[in-house]
């Protein structure tokens, strides 16, 4: 079965705890501080399989679960860090997060860590210097990523089939590849779309037939909305229009009409037109259909008549699609060469981005955000006098501290750190 939507969620491993313990050894009266750091937890990463072409796996599988660190043990011993989850997902694959993107996996064996797993929390020993020999700080480890992901499958090729059913596409797609689509004289016969390799001289395209469009398509109607996603990463659009039509130039106009109200990207592509089953027509009836199709496209668009049974006209097809495809695969390359010679953006850097913070006043006490004061306060054991200590020490050195007092902040006032249990503003 065919599926090319699914929603999951992605839950990356949790980071070990690091430990608190201190060397309890014969002979010796007061051991170090020997707490060992906790293991990071194991990352969600999505892995571009080209032997899998569906996302049906994933309708009954919805929740992915990466494997949690370990936390330290004694003598400062490193716990095992959670072993990551390999999601193997069709070559196309688009990752989104609240609506935005978070990976688009288009080459084969792309591998891209999805969801992070949370860093392990340092142990005591860590923490140890010269003015502090016995620590009794251990921290947390870190939540990895979680969040709820939609996946999206966009069939890759470089020709997309377009055209109302019965036009032809999928006989057209048996005759010129290796692809072997269920063919009959009914609408919808393709409820999926089909992928296959046509040869010709001394390349190959990779063609995509998408199941048959019709009036409406763009707005949910027959099966076309479920599929048009699938055209917008072709290069070139092959439009297939019946011979038999009683009005090929509505036929033509109808299909683009729906292509245009769902993608303006999808209608900017470029495009080569050809009337199918001509086996049997006078060439002048050909003639007058060909000329009423030309009357409403595009100046200048390739116009062919072919016939899949008979072989007729399919090679001048093909090398017009190669050719097309050279265009627009040569001007992405363009492109991307200059998008690498613009002049670079001047902005912050990650560390710095990291170290901002902000401080509001609230009902409550007062409430405290920044990357990295988050973080600690994720790592800091709340139960722990020294741990919370050493949190209050950071928002010192941060200068933190001297924006509350500045906003009015009182010993008893309470502190919470975005994301983490509130505290008292009290120092010793």
């Amino acid at each position: 079965m065919f599926v090319d939507t699914a929603h999951v969620t992605l839950i990356a491993g949790r980071g070990g705890d690091g430990r608190m313990s201190f060397r309890h050894e014969k002979f010796i009266e007061k051991g170090g501080p020997d707490g060992g750091d906790g293991g990071r937890g194991g990352n969600v990463v999505f892995f571009a399989d080209p032997n899998i072409n569906t996302l049906i796996n994933f309708r009954m599988k919805q929740e992915l679960s990466a494997e949690p660190g370990e936390p330290g043990d004694k003598r400062q011993k490193h716990g095992r860090n959670g072993k990551d989850l390999i999601v193997k997902v069709p070559v196309g694959t688009v990752v989104k997060r609240d609506g935005e993107v978070v990976a688009d996996l288009t080459e084969n064996g792309q591998a891209v860590v999805i969801a992070s797993g949370g860093d392990g929390g340092f142990g005591n020993a860590h923490f140890k210097s010269s003015t502090r020999q016995a620590p009794r700080i251990a921290e947390k480890g870190e939540m990895g990523d979680q969040f709820d992901a939609f996946l999206e499958l966009k069939l890759l090729a470089d020709v997309g089939l377009v055209g109302f059913p019965n036009a032809g596409k999928s006989t057209f797609l048996s005759v010129v590849s290796n692809a072997r689509p269920e063919i009959a004289n009914y609408e919808f016969t393709t409820l999926t779309p089909n992928l296959g390799v046509a040869d010709i001289d001394s390349t190959s395209l990779l063609i995509a037939d998408i199941p048959g469009l019709i009036e409406g398509a763009s707005e949910g109607k027959g099966l076309g909305d479920a599929f048009l996603r699938h055209i917008e990463r072709t290069a070139v659009i092959l439009h297939l229009i019946d011979a038999y039509q009683n009005d090929p130039a509505l036929a033509y106009t109808t299909i683009r009409g729906e292509l245009s109200k769902y993608s303006e990207k999808i209608a900017s592509l470029p495009e080569v037109i050809a009337l199918t089953k001509i086996e049997g027509l006078d060439d002048d009836i050909v003639a007058l259909q060909l000329d009423a199709i030309r009357a409403v496209a595009p100046t200048g668009t390739p116009l062919f008549a072919i016939s899949s049974q008979s072989h007729k006209g399919l090679q001048e097809v093909l090398r017009a699609l190669v050719e097309k495809v050279a265009d627009v695969r040569q001007s992405e390359l363009e492109m991307s060469e200059e998008v690498e010679e613009e002049i670079p953006l001047i902005t912050l850097t990650d560390t710095e981005k990291d170290a901002g913070w902000s401080v509001e006043s609230t009902k409550q006490g007062f409430l405290v955000r920044g990357a990295k004061i988050e973080r600690f306060a994720r790592r800091t054991n709340y139960e722990q006098f020294d741990s919370l200590d050493r949190l209050r020490d950071i928002m010192r050195k941060m200068g933190i501290t001297h924006e509350l007092r500045r906003q009015g902040v009182k010993s008893d006032s309470l502190i919470t750190i975005e994301g983490s249990q509130a505290f008292t503003f009290y120092e010793q």
